[in-house]
């Protein structure tokens, strides 16, 4: 895998030509006045341009064909844009129900949600998927998904561009934008070519050509932000759900989002979901110019193993087997950063006779759970024998019709003599809510994070487990092995071609409400006692005063250690029952720490105070005295409120919650070097938390920041803020908020998104 950050020409969709090397675009009749055309010829431009709406040709304004959410996000969002005026979705919004499918946990309240959701789908006129029926991504591929169309969806792994659709994930209150209809501003993302050739080698699964992406690209930041665009002769000896398998993987380089030339094998796939019309050709053009390009020679991937913790940490999984202290040496250091002495964590324990055993296997969601790799997983275990060891194996198809089409075809009966357990269309897995390993234990998944404890482990309580991804294909000949490290490529004689699939729509037309376009006013909806509205939230000050009440000095910091998955998705309809658990998992101590501050503007304001927040009046009266005393600072014009400071926070999810959760507890904006995606960051602008970038390293804990005329200085667009840690002694900083909209400026002095539009 070749990267290079030069511009270049793709002729004929073919050539590669470096725009720096004069002489061979010369050569190949191409002007320099031709690279601003040339630059509209990318598939991803044609579909931008054809959805920017009001904006100029550098900042867009975009409109979504349609949008998606599942049940850990649709509460709150549609509780935002019905504080903020919603009378009917203008547009299909698809909620379905594969994250908290599990409604055993947290007693009704999940079950609360999902009749939260079908109500609203009845009275909005929107399209509500049941529980197990599909995960979210497996429903919009089989139902909404389109040659040229652009989807929003509140999940980070909205990826639909292997078939011909610019799918982006964000956090709630992008899609609460578009339900009020409004657009999706963002500059003009530049386009990456990722030129594909070559073809996969026996035993090779989409999970290893992304994992060697993620791997390739994720530390440099080579993708960040930008648009994927996969072209090359090597898409065509891939099939629509290898494609599939590699585009939703490309969430973990910290793109924005992906998209891919279509041809037969895409309008045949579309075909067998009778949905072939939405079938077109996109190709770029005849000369094309791209920002950068990634150059694949698929004949040279191998089975991958992504180690703990995260999956940019991908390597040949033959090179972890002859190098095991190594690579296991490696993941313990990386665990001392994550967990520091809370926890001992090991894998050299795993190593039995020189080699390493698993305890477990999931093939599960959005990137496992497809057609073709339960056929490939089926292929190898058919007359195979998992044990009745430790190591244990499941599989969770992506939707009914595929699980349908398993048990028609009888793979599901090669798995499950195999020793296998097939469940229903369920995203558990993926994000600790379901087969979370025991403690000590080392689980191997095709799914597609494995951060610090996303797999359910809860560090705070002793509980210590660890994930691994790989491709089914090597889950099941590590299965096949009972639990030893075993890739694919290592087995003889299996047929990894897949029979063709049909596709039966009959079992969502039998089960999935579709309410589009016959929105019903008079409908009630069904609120559960779990279900709570955003609390109240005042505007920007003239001047701001915030306390740092944690600093996180890991490399990146995830949204699941900032608010964590699993055992919180119950509540994520509860804004204050959620924020109980912001950054449980990083620093116990914040929550009380973030209530303390919020309780001194709540008093102020003579409002009613937080539970079990500690008195901190007598602290606060001092700081305030030495910056009246040395700026002549006015309390009434002060916003007080809490921060943190981060390296890289917001890597992974695009739940809105890790930025909402700060605001609840009182936070008015986050300090870091930088942040690691666009999605966390917008989180921070709707929340009304102010996105500064500081490149010291000298706030500390329990540190105050005063930060005279803000308010001014977001509207006026100033680029260096001034402001002054307070001590014994003054320090100035300097501050810097980066690129924002005109309305994302507005949306910061308003407090949030909600204020925004009931103030506008």
């Amino acid at each position: 895998m070749e990267l290079f950050k030069n511009g270049i020409y793709l002729v004929n969709g073919r050539e590669i030509i470096d725009a720096a090397d004069e002489a061979a675009v010369r050569s190949a009749g191409i002007s320099v006045t031709d690279k601003d055309a040339a630059s509209k010829n990318t598939i991803a431009a044609g579909i931008l341009d054809a959805h920017n709406r009001e904006g100029d040709d550098t900042n867009l304004k975009i409109k979504f064909d349609m949008i998606t959410s599942h049940d850990i996000t649709y509460v709150g969002i549609i509780q935002t844009a019905r504080a903020s005026g919603l009378k009917e979705f203008p547009i299909p919004y698809v909620l379905t129900n594969c994250h908290n499918s599990l409604c055993a946990v947290g007693g009704t309240i999940n079950e609360d949600d999902h009749f939260f959701g079908l109500s609203c789908a009845a009275k909005y006129g929107g399209i509500y998927v049941p529980p197990h029926q599909a995960v979210i991504h497996q429903f919009a591929r089989e139902m909404l998904a389109g040659c040229g169309r652009m989807i929003l969806g509140s999940d980070s792994h909205t990826r639909y561009g292997a078939l011909g659709t610019i799918a982006i994930g964000e956090g709630g209150g992008e899609l609460a934008k578009q339900l009020l209809n409004r657009t999706y501003d963002i500059k003009r993302p530049e386009v990456v070519c990722v030129y594909l050739e070559g073809d996969v080698p026996y035993g090779v699964g989409p999970h290893d050509v992304a994992l060697a992406l993620v791997a390739a690209t994720f530390d440099s930041g080579f993708v960040k932000n930008k648009i994927l665009e996969f072209v090359g002769p090597g898409v065509a000896n891939l099939s629509v759900d290898f494609r599939i398998g590699v585009d939703v993987m490309t969430t973990e380089t910290t793109c924005l989002s992906s998209i891919w030339e279509t041809d037969e094998k895409t309008r045949e796939w579309l075909g067998v979901h009778g949905r072939e019309d939405v079938y077109k050709e996109l190709k770029p053009g005849k000369v094309t110019y791209y920002d950068s390009l990634i150059k694949v020679d698929l004949s040279k991937i191998k089975p991958m193993i992504a180690m703990p913790f995260h999956p940019s940490k991908a390597y040949p999984i033959a090179d972890v087997k002859a190098n095991l202290s190594d690579y296991l040496h490696e993941c313990e250091e990386r665990a001392k950063v994550s967990f520091g002495d809370k926890c001992k964590f090991t894998l050299t324990d795993k190593v039995k006779d020189g080699k390493l055993y698993v305890e477990q296997g999931v093939i599960a969601g959005c990137a496992g759970g497809g057609f073709e790799n339960i056929m490939s997983a089926a292929s190898i275990l058919k007359g195979a024998d998992t044990g009745n060891g430790l190591f244990s194996l499941s599989v969770y198809p992506a939707s009914m019709p595929i699980y349908m089409e398993l048990v028609k075809n009888g793979a599901a009966a090669d798995l499950i003599e195999a020793g296998a357990v097939i469940k229903t269309a369920f995203c558990g897995p993926c994000f600790g809510a379901g087969d979370t390993p025991a403690n000590n234990s080392f689980s191997i998944r095709h799914s597609t994070r494995n951060f610090p404890n996303r797999e359910g482990s809860k560090i705070g309580n002793g509980q210590i487990a660890s994930v691994a991804l790989m491709d089914a294909r090597s889950i099941a000949a590590t299965a096949v092995n009972k639990g030893f490290l075993t890739g694919a490529d290592e087995l003889e004689g299996i047929d990894f071609s897949a029979p063709k699939y049909f596709f039966d729509k009959s079992i969502y037309e039998k089960r999935v409400l579709n309410c589009v376009g016959k929105a019903d006013p008079k409908q009630d909806i069904r609120f559960g006692p779990n279900i709570k509205d955003w609390p109240e939230m005042e505007g920007l000050g003239e001047d701001l005063l915030v306390k740092c009440v944690s600093v996180i000095n890991d490399p990146v910091t995830t949204t699941d250690e900032l608010i964590p998955s699993g055992e919180t998705s119950s509540y994520r309809s509860n804004p204050l029952g959620l924020a109980e658990f912001t950054l449980s998992r990083k620093d116990p101590e914040y929550v009380g720490e973030a209530k303390s501050v919020r309780d001194v503007e709540r008093r102020r304001r003579g409002l009613e105070l937080l539970k079990d927040s500690k008195d901190i009046t007598a602290e606060y009266d001092k700081i305030l005295e030495i910056i009246k005393k040395q700026f002549g600072a006015d309390e009434k014009k002060l916003s007080v409120g809490s921060t943190i400071y981060a390296l890289k926070p917001g890597d992974g999810s695009a739940r809105e919650q890790a930025a909402s959760c700060q605001k609840v507890l009182g936070a008015w904006a986050n300090l870091a070097s930088e942040y690691a995606t666009k999605r966390y960051r917008s989180n921070l602008i709707n929340w009304g938390m102010l996105p500064f970038l500081y490149d010291g390293h000298d706030v500390q804990k329990g540190d105050y920041v005063y930060i005279p005329g803000i308010k001014k200085a977001v509207m006026d667009k100033t680029e260096v803020i001034k402001g002054y840690i307070v001590g014994e002694s003054m320090r100035e900083i300097e501050l810097r908020l980066g690129e924002l909209t005109d309305e994302e400026r507005q949306i910061l002095v308003d407090g949030c998104l909600i204020n925004h539009y009931k103030n506008h």
